[in-house]
């Protein structure tokens, strides 16, 4: 119950466990077609380029900043959060020349904020975090991709953290490219990083191919500067999950079924559900969190549905709470980084995790670790605070 990872989806499990297949198998060339449909769904986009690189969503993060910046592009990186930072790295030895802005953490950018820096510093490449866990915040991007295309800008987001539990829409809120992972809201393990891609996200990336030497045909591009690395170089990914079936890799069978059952079960419930489903459990967290005595942290306005900050007590020692609860409870919860670490608490509801059960069950055992570090707590608060939200919403239903 932290910010992730969570608990699998059993489906998801069993998925995995199937033998494995070949990349050149007919059957696997049917399984790899149907996920590239399946996340088109999940990414709400037509994006014929919606395909998953193998590694955690940070492999899916460089794939895309290396295969879209060349050495002097000037990017640009909002920062409100630990993973805007991470941002800036990966640009940063791509070859960018990275400008920066900061928040304080526990705010978020406005529309106006970013269209002035966008405008100061005139880069090819915004790039920015939808979700960053470590402040539990989401940053409103639904006017960020319309101040980009005026100004001809790509857009690129990082929804590793926030896609499938959150509201987001890659064609209407006009984002170039996208990247997730299977560990927060889609339920499953990390090793997998879908992504998708504009048409004009392909273009630049394509005028950037060079086949490598050993599979290249006669006719093949070789040119002088190629993407910086190999194995994410999407511009033969894209071949590779394409009609050509270049040999680029060997495909992580297990984990190619694994993220295909996360974007099945999401697709059954409906991408709507799914998000509502974070939305009510997230806030029925909330509720028990709050009855229970706690601050919560941050702008709560921007708060992502799937994962909230809470000030750690006075007098309470935060690592030795959260190894309570997972001693004695087997629940995990998280601490934070940089200037939150020690002071602020992530608990997620995100996933299969993001159940009724699971949050009572968590305010319980929560209840009983404040108790026995000194806090005074009201017996039972937490639980009957987050049950007569459950109720308010059955019966507004």
């Amino acid at each position: 119950m932290g910010p992730g990872p969570i608990n699998a989806d059993p489906r998801v499990l069993r998925a995995m466990s199937a033998q494995l297949v070949g990349q050149y198998d007919p059957a696997m060339t049917g399984y790899m077609n149907e996920t590239m449909a399946l996340y088109r769904q999940v990414f709400r986009t037509a994006n014929e380029a919606t395909l998953i690189v193998d590694g955690t969503s940070r492999a899916g993060i460089e794939a895309a900043l290396v295969s879209l910046i060349e050495p002097g592009d000037v990017v640009l990186v909002p920062i409100f959060g630990r993973f805007g930072h991470l941002l800036r790295e990966i640009a940063e030895r791509c070859g960018a020349e990275v400008q920066v802005r900061e928040r304080e953490w526990g705010t978020v950018f406005t529309p106006a904020e970013i269209e002035e820096a966008i405008i100061q510093t005139r880069p090819k490449l915004l790039a920015i975090v939808h979700g960053d866990t470590s402040t539990t915040l989401a940053q409103p991007l639904d006017e960020i991709g319309e101040i980009c295309a005026r100004h001809g800008v790509l857009l690129y987001t990082d929804a590793t953290a926030s896609l499938g539990g959150n509201t987001f829409e890659t064609d209407a809120w006009g984002i170039d490219v996208v990247t997730a992972g299977l560990q927060k809201c889609l339920g499953g393990p990390s090793g997998s990083a879908p992504i998708t891609l504009s048409p004009r996200a392909v273009e630049i990336i394509t005028a950037r191919k060079s086949i490598e030497a050993g599979i290249r045909a006669e006719g093949d591009p070789v040119i002088a500067q190629p993407i910086r690395s190999n194995y994410f170089d999407l511009a033969q990914i894209l071949d590779y999950w394409g009609p050509k079936r270049l040999n680029h890799h060997t495909e992580a069978t297990s984990a190619l079924y694994g993220a295909r059952e996360c974007a099945v079960i999401l697709v059954e419930e409906g991408i709507p559900a799914a998000v509502e489903r974070h939305r009510l459990h997230g806030t029925a967290m909330v509720h028990g969190l709050r009855a229970l005595g706690l601050t919560l942290f941050g702008d709560q306005s921007v708060k992502m549905t799937n994962v909230v900050g809470v000030e750690i007590p006075a007098g309470i020692d935060g690592d030795g709470a959260r190894a309570a609860m997972l001693g004695d409870y087997g629940i995990e919860i998280g601490t934070s980084f940089g200037p939150l670490h020690g002071r602020v608490w992530r608990i997620g509801t995100m996933g299969y995790n993001a159940r009724r059960d699971t949050v009572l069950l968590t305010l319980a055992a929560l209840e009983q670790v404040l108790r026995r570090g000194g806090v005074a707590v009201t017996g039972g608060s937490g639980v009957g605070a987050a049950l007569d939200f459950y109720a308010g919403e059955a019966t507004a239903a």
